[in-house]
């Protein structure tokens, strides 16, 4: 596979199968995300296959997508594409691996939309720069996700 357009990346002080648990569970993701306003999916993570609903807004707008995991590897790697009414829209994949003090995680972007889908995007997200705002978005997911996790290892909830 290509590279990612975009890639983002933190460390966070949770052993690695903890951070994966919480990335493979679109639920949580959605809760860390500024972009996210929900899954229609249960919680827990999901098995390469599944499906999931996504609801995003961005101020005033508001889209919806369908999802299909396509690589859930526990304690490593989970990813999933977004269509938009049948059309391809991008990939995500969340990869987990060890370092000192706990892990790195790297969110990855691929943007798979057409000319026509890249127009609809801007009219119907709001977004003119999708790289520029899925970075800034990005940071603050992962930011969010290492505090959450953090928080939950140090009053023993984990």
């Amino acid at each position: 596979m290509l590279d990612p357009d975009v890639s983002v990346s933190t460390v966070v002080r949770c052993p690695v199968d903890v951070v994966w648990a919480a990335i493979a569970d679109p639920v949580r993701i959605a809760q860390w995300s500024p972009e996210s306003s929900g899954v229609s999916v249960d919680p827990g993570p999901l098995a390469t296959g599944a499906r999931f609903g996504g609801a995003n807004r961005n101020g005033l707008f508001r889209w919806s997508t369908s999802c299909v995991v396509v690589e859930s590897a526990p304690g490593h790697a989970f990813a999933f594409d977004v269509t938009y009414l049948g059309f391809a829209v991008a990939r995500w994949r969340y990869v987990v691996t060890t370092v000192d003090g706990g892990c790195s995680v790297e969110e990855q972007w691929w943007d798979r939309r057409g000319p026509m889908m890249k127009a609809v995007g801007i009219v119907g997200t709001g977004v003119v720069d999708r790289a520029r705002h899925n970075e800034e978005t990005m940071t603050a997911t992962l930011a969010a996700l290492r505090a959450d996790l953090e928080a939950d290892a140090e009053d023993g909830s984990l």
